[in-house]
């Protein structure tokens, strides 16, 4: 299902939350899963991957993640202020010490002369410190942003692993 590249970072990554004792929480909207299903695909994630959230739209981003209706609603669920309350609604609702969140426009609609296809908001948040986000325009089709907003959303969790 994954490539091998994916496999093995995503092996990787794994082994060295396993040896730090970290466990991981996902908070997804445009990826609809693909991270979590990253992780998961490989045999004994289970003691890593505390659990994964697919909050796809405004009122399961506020139900699940507690993402503030105000932020949605002044900032777009597409925003920095929306991927930071998502990392951070991911470890409060959960067990995990890191989350990671992704929120983004996949095409081939959606956006906006603000808010251009490919536009992508990640929030990185580990217990005890402070919440990270990053802002990435990625090119290509639907699929082609996908696939980068899950490279980049791997490569997040493995920095947050140090």
């Amino acid at each position: 299902m994954f490539s091998p590249s994916i496999r093995q970072i995503a092996t990787d990554l794994l082994a060295r939350y396993r040896r730090a004792g970290l466990k991981i929480a996902t908070a997804e909207s445009c990826t609809g899963g693909l991270v979590v299903a990253a992780l998961t695909a490989i045999a004994g994630s289970s003691d890593v991957v505390e659990r994964g959230f697919v909050t796809y739209t405004n009122d399961a981003k506020e139900q699940q993640l507690g993402v503030p209706r105000l932020a949605l609603l002044s900032y777009g669920a597409v925003s920095e202020p929306v991927a930071r309350a998502m990392a951070e609604g991911a470890l409060h609702e959960s067990l995990a010490d890191v989350a990671v969140s992704i929120t983004g426009i996949a095409g081939p609609g959606g956006a906006t002369p603000d808010k251009p296809v490919g536009l992508v908001h990640f929030g990185l948040a580990r217990r005890g410190r402070p919440t990270q986000a990053e802002r990435h325009v990625f090119a290509g089709d639907r699929d082609a942003v996908r696939a980068a907003a899950l490279d980049k959303a791997l490569e997040l969790l493995n920095r947050a692993a140090d």
